[in-house]
């Protein structure tokens, strides 16, 4: 029997029980997701909140005589 084998063997013998139930993993994934979700929503048209300072003209990319 080959080490990869024995392994696998002792790994399928041995019963590990999660902590919570799937669920409670799932509401976790749930509940983290969407605040990350909010965090982004929360960032969106926020380049047009100063669009009146770009809209003069001004490039701050651009260096004078370049």
């Amino acid at each position: 029997m080959s080490l990869i084998t024995s392994l696998m063997t002792v790994a399928a013998e041995e019963s590990h029980a999660l902590p919570m139930s799937p669920f409670a993993y799932a509401g976790i994934a749930l509940a983290v997701f969407a605040a990350l979700g909010f965090v982004v929503f929360t960032y969106r048209d926020v380049a047009n909140r100063h669009s009146d300072k770009v809209s003069q003209g001004h490039d701050d990319h651009h260096t004078p005589g370049h």
